[in-house]
């Protein structure tokens, strides 16, 4: 019987050696530490590289209208547009404005559902960015009554 310890040391021999001859995707390892720690929804997109968003009728955000715990709130994301290369959801009155970043290619459907913290009530935005670096995006404004997070 192996140890917790020799399990582990295992798997991260297995993980390592996968992630060596590429059979990991890219994407799972994409992160931009300037966007997730951006403080307004314009800093995000700068962040990103891209430029002011256009609102869209092809972009969906949900979520309730009023949110008892903002500490689990529900939001999802959505799209019809072809092309799209990521989907974002942002909190405008956050600490930190971007709560999820999805990789979108072709063979996925882009539609998305988290449970995001939001410390106030605020304006939530869903963020389509294209394959071409348009930007898109819906909102929907999400009153919570006990806040989330800490500011």
């Amino acid at each position: 019987m192996q140890s917790r310890r020799q399990a582990l040391k295992k798997t991260a021999l297995v993980a390592g050696l996968l992630a060596s001859t590429g059979m990991f995707p890219q994407f799972a390892f994409a992160f931009s530490k300037d966007a997730f720690e951006a403080k307004s929804v314009s800093d995000v997109l700068k962040a990103l590289g891209k430029g002011a968003p256009t609102e869209s009728k092809d972009v969906t955000i949900t979520g309730p209208d009023i949110a008892e715990n903002g500490a689990v709130v529900p939001l999802g994301v959505s799209t019809t547009l072809p092309g799209v290369k990521q989907l974002l959801i942002l909190v405008e009155k956050n600490p930190a404005a971007l709560i999820a970043l999805f990789n979108v290619t072709d063979s996925v459907e882009a539609a998305f559902s988290i449970r995001g913290k939001m410390g106030q009530s605020s304006d939530v935005y869903a963020v389509a960015i294209m394959n071409d670096g348009k930007a898109f995006f819906a909102k929907k404004e999400v009153k919570v009554t006990l806040g989330g997070c800490g500011g």
